[in-house]
């Protein structure tokens, strides 16, 4: 059974839950501080980093502005080099594009490329439904699949799993896929490696038709491009007969020029390697060589909507390079999973809301996902301001004023408990405007200080469960000011 997002809790309560979960947080510490310490070396390699990250902030704000233009010009390219264009403006039509396609192969089955924009419109329960069994070969993707699971990171989706539980996973599960269960396996790497690699080899040879998505699309010229690691992505490009590919509109860059800055900020930003290993462009189809259909799906779902908003609109600029994960303090203590979507950590607390909408109490409470720390900000390979763009989310939630969703204009919802911080900022509003009132409270606080508890009760027990109220002084510094003695000409001036 494929996972699904649908119905899962708010941030809160479901952080609450997975940092009780020791096996998951030692998993994630090792390998996000590992990726990180990579990427930082791999990164000081390159005098001009700074340079290139300009250049890519620059290339895609260029695209979000004539995104229109672009993806006419992919369209008319890809046509003309033999391919088919769909445009799906939601999941559900998404959805039942590839459903339709696959039916009109006459198959039951599809390998696929792992694929960003698949797991958002949770391509692979439609399938299922549908009785189409999609098959994942990206490694961390198959142990996700076979586990029953939710990937929980965009570069490495089982980041949350050890060996020893992809062992036990594959030696479980491996069988019911018609091949003879692994036997005497162990948890060495180069093992499970090779179990995924036989366990997956008849589905490459057999397979007919393939689902990928793309890192990037190249308008001048209608080419898609995969970059990847372990050279499933090529087999599954190559072999079939069809191809279907899933892709953000966001994904399109102008030119091959354009392509060549973000294959240098990729590779260094994600996997910390110099290029990757394996990267596949392809262009329509050629007789006699790869699929011989070719469909590109190219979906929209909330990313027009996005695009309207002037602060959000940068959320669209990401390339899905995972680095803003690995340095992210929540995400290395809560897990994606607690972000209840196929984008987890600091891009997916901004890029979420803006895809969905912040009208449910899940959607709502991931801008509050984040300390404000800025350090995903500092490594983002295109300087996306996720700190800004937090801000900017957490005032339209607390405001429950009105937004765009799917096209329609709706009113978000306040999530619970701000009407209460709402109530406190305009009470200390008011009370910095009347200095009066102010020392008279701050008089009062002093000489009751012994009957404040350092925890809050009612609304503000959330925010004190996990940390105390300070203790509050003998004396206010007015007070104190006052006691000292005065100089000559001092004018007592009681301004706050």
């Amino acid at each position: 059974m494929s996972g699904t997002y649908l119905g899962m809790p708010a941030f809160p309560r479901a952080a609450e839950e997975s940092t009780r979960q020791a096996t998951m947080r030692r998993n994630l510490t090792h390998a996000t501080r590992t990726i990180r310490d990579k990427r930082a070396r791999a990164v000081r390699e390159l005098a001009d980093w700074a340079a290139l990250r300009e250049a890519g902030a620059a290339v895609k704000n260029r695209t979000l502005r004539h995104l229109d233009r672009y993806l006419e010009e992919l369209e008319e390219r890809v046509t003309a080099a033999g391919g088919t264009v769909h445009w799906a403006p939601d999941a559900e039509a998404a959805q039942r594009t590839v459903i339709d396609l696959v039916r009109a192969t006459g198959e039951t089955e599809v390998v696929k490329v792992k694929s960003m924009a698949t797991q958002e419109i949770e391509l692979n329960a439609a399938l299922e439904r549908a009785g189409i069994a999609a098959y994942e070969t990206d490694l961390a993707e198959l142990i996700v699949q076979l586990g029953h699971d939710l990937p929980s990171h965009i570069l490495v989706p089982a980041i949350h799993r050890n060996r020893e539980e992809v062992r036990d996973i594959f030696t479980r599960e491996m069988g019911r896929w018609g091949r003879p269960a692994p036997e005497g396996l162990t948890a060495d790497p180069a093992e499970l490696a090779e179990a995924a690699r036989l366990h997956l080899r008849e589905k490459f040879l057999g397979a007919r038709v393939a689902v990928s998505g793309a890192n990037f699309m190249v308008a001048e010229t209608g080419t898609l491009v995969v970059v990847e690691s372990e050279g499933n992505g090529r087999m599954c490009l190559t072999l079939p007969e069809t191809l279907i590919s899933v892709v953000g509109i966001e994904k399109v860059v102008p030119t091959w020029q354009d392509l060549e800055v973000f294959l240098q900020l990729l590779p260094r930003s994600s996997t910390a390697e110099r290029m990757n290993p394996y990267t596949s462009t392809w262009t329509g189809t050629t007789d006699g060589d790869g699929p011989r259909d070719f469909h590109l799906v190219l979906v929209d779902n909330g990313r027009t909507d996005t695009l309207a908003d002037q602060v959000g609109r940068q959320a669209l600029r990401c390339i899905r390079c995972s680095a803003c994960l690995n340095v992210c303090p929540v995400y290395e203590r809560a897990g994606g999973h607690a972000y209840g979507s196929a984008y987890p950590g600091p891009i997916g607390a901004i890029l979420t809301p803006q895809l969905r909408g912040t009208g449910t109490e899940l959607d709502a409470s991931l801008p509050y996902a984040s300390s404000l720390c800025g350090a995903c900000y500092e490594v983002c390979p295109v300087a996306i301001d996720i700190p800004e763009v937090l801000v900017h989310l957490r005032e339209r939630v607390v405001e429950g004023g009105p937004a765009t969703v799917r096209g329609e204009r709706v009113r978000v919802r306040p999530a619970a408990g701000h009407a209460a911080e709402r109530v406190a900022v305009r009470a200390a509003t008011w009370a910095l405007d009347h200095p009066g009132a102010l020392r008279a409270g701050q008089r009062i606080a002093a000489r009751s200080r012994r009957l404040v508890p350092r925890r809050l009760p009612g609304p503000g027990a959330a925010w004190t469960r996990s940390r105390e109220l300070p203790e509050l002084p003998p004396q206010s510094f007015r007070d104190w000011w006052r006691q000292r003695e005065p100089k000559e000409g001092a004018v007592d001036d009681d301004r706050p």
